[in-house]
């Protein structure tokens, strides 16, 4: 398999085929079409497989350190407080509060251009950790800073599913 072009996952591009009415004559022949690269999919690998497939369950899932007891996200082998490998998953409330958020009205990459407006939001979990996600089924003039929100799964692929918020 080719390398992805810099930036691009790997696990986005799908397979190469033919392209359905191409010319089949002159240097257009044999030529190959490749789908849309997806920016929005995840490349689970390591500590964020486990991550994804309670995602895909309906579960979200952060990281407890059994050292100091704080509570992490995005998934990784160690505590970012105190640096202790003793961590392990727990299954978070989904319980949280909106920190602060923007509304995006212009994004080129798919399949964003086709989303477009969307709430980026950053929002404090229940347990501690903060998380980049989206805020959905809010209008935009009633998202406030502190209000409540609560996850939700949203499928975006038949692979993958990621979690979202929306007012509690």
């Amino acid at each position: 398999m080719a390398d992805a072009p810099r930036g691009v996952n790997p696990g986005a591009i799908t397979a190469q085929s033919d392209c359905p009415g191409a010319a089949t004559s002159g240097s257009d022949q044999g030529k190959k079409c490749m789908s849309t690269v997806r920016f929005d999919l995840p490349t689970p690998e390591g500590d964020t497989i486990e991550f994804w497939e309670a995602a895909k369950e309906g579960r979200l899932l952060i990281k407890h350190c059994l050292d100091c007891d704080a509570y992490s996200y995005y998934p990784r082998p160690f505590c970012p407080t105190c640096w202790s490998e003793q961590v392990e998953w727990y299954r978070a409330s989904g319980e949280g509060t909106l920190y602060t958020w923007s509304v995006i009205y212009s994004n080129d990459l798919p399949p964003f251009r086709d989303q477009v407006p969307y709430v980026a939001a950053i929002v404090d979990l229940a347990e501690g950790p903060r998380m980049m996600t989206n805020v959905v089924d809010c209008p935009f003039d009633e998202l406030q800073v502190g209000m409540q929100l609560q996850v939700k799964f949203q499928p975006i692929s038949d692979e993958f599913t990621i979690p979202v918020f929306v007012r509690a």
